[in-house]
Parts: C-alpha cells; sequence; structure tokens
C-alpha cells in the first residue's frame, strides 16, 4: 500500500518536473492527497462550460467553483473563486467569470479548466502545511486558517514527521486552542481528524524531500471530520545540501581531545607583547596549564623560555590542539601541516573568512581539515577557556574560576560579556568557547560533550544561527534529561520567508520555528543576554521542584502583588491555599497581616516571623516552591534576614526536602550583599526587583518538565 502511494505521487510529481513546473495543480493536488488520505471534498476537472454544468449536477447540491492554472497560485488574488454556485445558469455564468478574470489578472497564463468542488459545510477553518525550514528541514504547521491566517499568526510548527500524539498537542499549543473545543454553545472540532491531517502531510513531505511546501488552506474542521477545501504543493527548485555528520563517538573522542588536552601547539606564538600569538602564549603559560605548550614560529628559537619550532611538524610527540594565531592567508597551508602531523583540533582565532566574504578562502580550509581529519573551532574567535583543565587558549582576559556551567558562544563580543558578567558574580564555569563563523564544530557538537562532561551542571549558548538545526534538537533531547540547556537565539526580529508561494510559508519566519521547536527540545530559551547569563547562574543553585504549588511568603503588599504577577507571566500556579494551612501560616502573622497566598506577613515584623513561615512553606508537603519578598527594615536588616533563610533552608536540605527558593529583596544597598550571601548558600535571590527571582524560577520548572522530573511536557 505505502509502495504503491509512494509510486503513484512519484510519477505525478517527476512529470510535473519534467515539464519545469514547481507548482501543482488542484486536480494534481487531489491526487497527492487521495494517495495520503489526505480528506479532501469531491471535485472534478471541467475545461468548458458544458462540463462544468455537468460536473456540478453529478456532485449535487451547490459548489465551489475554482481556475485551475499552474501559473496562477493565489486563486482568490486573480478573481478564481467563486462560492456557493447551484444551477445550470449560475455555473455557466460563473466559469466564464472566473476564466475571464483569470485572463485580465495573468494574460499569459495557461488555463487548463475550472475545478468544480462539492461545497463544504461550515465549520472551524484552520490551516495545515508544511515547508522547507533552512535550519531543520521539514516542518509541519498548524494554526486557525481562513483569510485572516497571515493576520492572526497563530501558528505552531514542529519537526517533520510527527506521530499522533505530537499532531495532536499542535492543538493545543495555539494562543487560541480553546476555539476548537467549542465555545458559546458551538460544538468541539474532531480534534482526531485534524491531528491525522497534520500527521499526514508530515508524512508525504518526509517520504519527499522535493516538495518545499505544502498548504492545506483552509481546512474545514467540525465535530464530524476535517477536510482540506483547497491543497497546494509547490517543489524545491534546489537540492539540498548534505552536511557532513560524525556520529556521536567520533564527537567525543575528539571534544576530549580539543577540552582534556595533554599538548597544545600555538601556531603564530610570539615574543613581541600586543600580538596575539604572545597573548595566547602568556595566557596559556600563566594560567598554569600542566601540559605541553609548543611555540611555533620560523623566526624564533625561543618563546616566554620554551623551545620555538619552525613548524608544527617538527614539535615532538602527539600533538592535541594546534591553536592558530597567525593571519588568515596562511591558515590553509600551516593545516597541511597540522593534518600531515595528525592533530585532531585546530582552533582558529584568525579573521578574515566568510564573515568578511572570503568564502572561498573558509571551503578551503574546511576541505583541508575533512581531509586530514581535523575538527576546527572558528574561525574568527576569541579562543576557548576549559578551567578544569587550566587551560586559558585565548587572547582575551584570563578566567580560572572553576564551577558548573558551560557558555559558549558565536560572537566575540558577546563572549567577553559573558566573562565579565562571571567574573561579576563570582559564576564558576567548566568552560567558555568561542564559535565564530562555525566552518565545522558547531553546538551540536558542545552539546554532545558538555552533555557527558562531569563538570557542567547547566549549558547556556548564545547563537545566531544553527547550521544543522535537527542534529543540534537530538543533541539537546539528549541532554536536557541530565541538565539544562539555555539558549540565547540573536535575530528575533529578522524577517522571515518573504517570498514564500504558500500562506504556510509566509508564516514560517525563523523565529516561529525556532520557538516552537527549541520548545519542543525542552531548550529553555533566554529573552536577552542578561537572562541567560542569569539562568545559567542560578538554575545549577535550584532544586528541581517536585510540584505544581507556588506560594509567595512576603514582608510588602505592594511586592506581593509584583510577585503574584511574575508567577502567572512565568506559567506557574500560586497554590490555593487550604483552610487548615491558611490557619497555620495565621499562627505567625499580626492580625493586620494577609493570610491566603500571596501571604503578607507586614512589613515590621522581627526575622523570627520571617522564620516560622518560611519553616512553615518547607515543612509542609503540598508546597512545592518559594517565593520570598523581603522589605528592607532595621527590625530585620538585610543579612538577618540572608542568614536566617539560609539556615532554614540548608536544615531542610540536611532532612532531605529539597524545594525551589527564590527571593526579591527591596531596600538599600546592603541588599545586594545580602543576595550574594543567599545566593551562595542555595537561595536565588535578586535585589531590586520582582520580576528577576520568578523568571529564574519559571525556567527551571520549564527545565524540570522538559526532562520528565514533573510528569509532563513544557
Amino acid at each position: 500500500m505505502a509502495e504503491d502511494r509512494t509510486a503513484k505521487v512519484r510519477a505525478l510529481l517527476d512529470a510535473v518536473r519534467a515539464e519545469g513546473r514547481t507548482a501543482l495543480t488542484a486536480p494534481e493536488g487531489k491526487v497527492i492527497a487521495d494517495a495520503y488520505g489526505i480528506a479532501v471534498p469531491g471535485e472534478e476537472l471541467a475545461r468548458d462550460v458544458d462540463e462544468a454544468v455537468a460536473c456540478a449536477a453529478r456532485l449535487g447540491g451547490p459548489v465551489v467553483m475554482k481556475i485551475v492554472s499552474p501559473d496562477i497560485l493565489h486563486k482568490t488574488d486573480a478573481g478564481g473563486v467563486v462560492v456557493g454556485v447551484e444551477g445550470a445558469a449560475d455555473v455557466r455564468a460563473a466559469f466564464r467569470r472566473i476564466v475571464e478574470n483569470a485572463r485580465a489578472y495573468a494574460p499569459d497564463a495557461r488555463i487548463e479548466g475550472v475545478q468544480v468542488q462539492e461545497l463544504l459545510p461550515q465549520g472551524q477553518e484552520v490551516i495545515v502545511g508544511a515547508v522547507t525550514d533552512p535550519t531543520f528541514g521539514k516542518v509541519v504547521a498548524f494554526g486557525l486558517g481562513g483569510v485572516l491566517v497571515e493576520v492572526l499568526k497563530d501558528v505552531t510548527f514542529r519537526l517533520a514527521p510527527v506521530d499522533a500524539g505530537e499532531a495532536l498537542s499542535m492543538l493545543d499549543s495555539i494562543r487560541s486552542a480553546e476555539i476548537l473545543t467549542g465555545v458559546r454553545g458551538r460544538a468541539g472540532v474532531d480534534r482526531w481528524a485534524v491531528a491525522e491531517q497534520i500527521r499526514r502531510v508530515s508524512e508525504l513531505v518526509t517520504d519527499f524531500p522535493e516538495i518545499a511546501e505544502v498548504d492545506l488552506n483552509p481546512v474545514i474542521a467540525t465535530p464530524g471530520g476535517a477536510v482540506a477545501a483547497d491543497i497546494r504543493v509547490i517543489l524545491s527548485t534546489e537540492e539540498p545540501r548534505e552536511r557532513r555528520r560524525y556520529s556521536r563517538e567520533e564527537i567525543l573522542t575528539s571534544m576530549r581531545r580539543l577540552m582534556q588536552p595533554r599538548s597544545v601547539a600555538v601556531i603564530g606564538a610570539s615574543n613581541e607583547s600586543g600580538k596575539i600569538g604572545n597573548s595566547v602564549m602568556r595566557n596559556l603559560v600563566d594560567g598554569g596549564f600542566a601540559g605541553e605548550i609548543h611555540p611555533v614560529n620560523p623566526k624564533a628559537d625561543d618563546i616566554l623560555g620554551r623551545k620555538a619550532y619552525k613548524s608544527v611538524t617538527d614539535v615532538p610527540g602527539e600533538v592535541d590542539v594546534a591553536v592558530f594565531a597567525i593571519p588568515a592567508r596562511f591558515v590553509a597551508s600551516a593545516l597541511e601541516e597540522v593534518g600531515r602531523k595528525r592533530i585532531p583540533n585546530a582552533v582558529l582565532i584568525p579573521s578574515g573568512f566568510a564573515e568578511t566574504g572570503e568564502h572561498e578562502l573558509q571551503e578551503e580550509i574546511v576541505a583541508i581539515a575533512e581531509r586530514h581529519g581535523i575538527r576546527l573551532l572558528g574561525p574568527n574567535i576569541y579562543g576557548y577557556y576549559s578551567t578544569w583543565q587550566d587551560l586559558c587558549a585565548t587572547f582575551c582576559t584570563p578566567y580560572d574560576v572553576k564551577g558548573g556551567v558551560a557558555l559558549t558562544s558565536q560572537s566575540g563580543g558577546i563572549g567577553m560579556a559573558i566573562l565579565g558578567f562571571a567574573r561579576t558574580t563570582k559564576t564558576g564555569v567548566s568552560a567558555i568557547v568561542g564559535l565564530g563563523n562555525k566552518s565545522d564544530l558547531d553546538e551540536d557538537d558542545l552539546l554532545t560533550w558538555f552533555g557527558e562532561d562531569p563538570h557542567t551542571e547547566c549549558i547556556a549558548m548564545h547563537l545566531e544561527d544553527l547550521k544543522d538545526g535537527r542534529a543540534f534538537v537530538e543533541a539537546a533531547r539528549a541532554t536536557v534529561p541530565k541538565k539544562p540547556v539555555v539558549v540565547l537565539k540573536a535575530g528575533r526580529t529578522a524577517a522571515g520567508a518573504k517570498a514564500a508561494g504558500s500562506h504556510t510559508g509566509a508564516l514560517a519566519g525563523d523565529d516561529a520555528v525556532y520557538d516552537d521547536i527549541l520548545r519542543q527540545a525542552g531548550v529553555i530559551r533566554a529573552p536577552g543576554l542578561n537572562d541567560m547569563l542569569e539562568y545559567a547562574r542560578a538554575l545549577p543553585v535550584l532544586p528541581a521542584p517536585q510540584g505544581d504549588n507556588v506560594v509567595i511568603i512576603t514582608g510588602a503588599g505592594g511586592s506581593g502583588v509584583l510577585l503574584s504577577d511574575a508567577v502567572t507571566d512565568n506559567g506557574l500556579s500560586l497554590m490555593e491555599i487550604p483552610p487548615d494551612l491558611d490557619a497555620a501560616f495565621r499562627e505567625f502573622i499580626p492580625p493586620f497581616g494577609a493570610a491566603g497566598n500571596p501571604v503578607d506577613i507586614t512589613g515590621g515584623e522581627p526575622p523570627s516571623t520571617y522564620e516560622a513561615t518560611i519553616r512553615l512553606g518547607l515543612e509542609d508537603p503540598r508546597i512545592h516552591a518559594l517565593v520570598l519578598g523581603y522589605w528592607h527594615t532595621i527590625v530585620t536588616p538585610p543579612m538577618v534576614f540572608a542568614e536566617l533563610t539560609a539556615r532554614v533552608v540548608a536544615e531542610f536540605r540536611e532532612r532531605g526536602i529539597s524545594k525551589p527558593v527564590v527571593a526579591s529583596l527591596a531596600g538599600d544597598v546592603e541588599v545586594e550583599e545580602a543576595c550574594q550571601y543567599l545566593f551562595e548558600h542555595g537561595v536565588v535571590a535578586y535585589p531590586y526587583t520582582t520580576e528577576r527571582p520568578v523568571a529564574v524560577l519559571g525556567a527551571k520548572y520549564r527545565w524540570a518538565r522538559a526532562a520528565g522530573l514533573m510528569g509532563g511536557a513544557s
């Protein structure tokens, strides 16, 4: 059966391409729909007026009539659609009007006739489609359809193919999902039938990579089914370029030698202060790297007290990494020598490649590297830091605070912002890696490594694009169950597919697809650079939540309201406090305070009130996370609050009760020191903001759901 349908569609697509066409006509679309079980109305092609009358009579009842032309994609724009035609006279008039309109719209268009289609009952109009995304390949889309589809843009995307469960989840992922279940006495749609349309379209584009876009718009969804009133299929004009892929074992083997090298060669090492080759050498030596450091410079015998070699091929023994600090024009020949030496990794600091328009030069070094089995990091990067190896292979400032956060960036400037943030906040890092032009090594290679690295607890990545979105999703799905992955995707406002041939293509702007598919992969997307860094710093501090019930305990009513807003904004659930718990909180707060949620203990309370209510929040198993709002008073100074909170949280963790606790501190400058103290003692705390601590808590919840720790998807 499957072979029969693919053979039928293959023959049709080959015939269309042989004619030099990329757009299928409506009757050709119906052949594909029938082959893949995509429900469409009964229809026939009428080549003249008399045939149209006969077709309408056979279909019975009112019909829809549409122009059929391989040269007219948007039939409505051409005046080529008439709805609700009934009776021979009306059919004749509609046929003539449609053809006349089409000829006026596109005088040279080939007109094959008019499609006469059974009129579907009224129902909810939705769109089902698929596009070929440059990053993620075949992507299937679902949303509200009809004439307003590009205005509403209420659409969600998934990687194709999707199974039945994933297709059903798409119906719940649009903003207007409630409409599909029935509102104002209107019956809900047949969800299974809609999901089947999605699944079958995803199968079609997976089986035939040359199909660039599919558009079912509108699909009329009713309580009794879902039928596509119109199907549009567009073929690609280009063959997809295959990217070289490496196995997981190959990636881990080369990455291990990159991140845990025993021997490093610096090509272009220099004694001259101010040169990149001198800075890299100084950082390696002064950073305390315990492995071998081999300077390579044909004009020097000794660099920073180490023997220099004329060529990397002269270096004795095995070398794990060659760091390049020479101009771009010399890289290719030096890379050949690295290949002859069988060095597995080349770190290319130089700029002057694809980023400046020198694409051929970059392609040349990639070809050399592939021929010799070298993995390339860069070019156009600041280098990289592997702190647990005391390795600082960069010309930028050194950094040696070891910790559990791995940070990567596509941009050098962002890399230095990462460095400054890490130093200011005392964030320990396992690695900081520049990716630059990503001629070879990219985010999925690093994710694969950091997912296995025992020193790394959280991975944060700044990226402008992904070379291979599917490889990234695969690596993310393998990593997320073990540790959080935070992504800052730049270019959120970039224009999407402007020249799309379908509604689906027009809707599939870069960011809309990235947003849905990164969420599908379990990645936490950060809205900005500081958010990414704060998530990376804070997520390893917080234990994973065990349930949805969030309770706010605050010393200031105003903070409580803002914290409540933040909880809702971040998709979290304020717990409905049961009567017994409400009474228990009231035992500790003054009569003019307010129990409920937030629990408002008022601002003039002594430390004992804060401590008692926090203890109760941690003790009660129905509460899963605490948000604390502190207000600076002389009665309870900031450091007193910080120390008591840290002490109580630590005590409960020793008893095996670990709940995420975040805090917002409002007050004079002393609250800054108190926040730092809390952070160092397992409580994520921020001064002067109610939004940030709750955003971090929301990120932790999103990861816990994606990692399967809470029994639900994000």
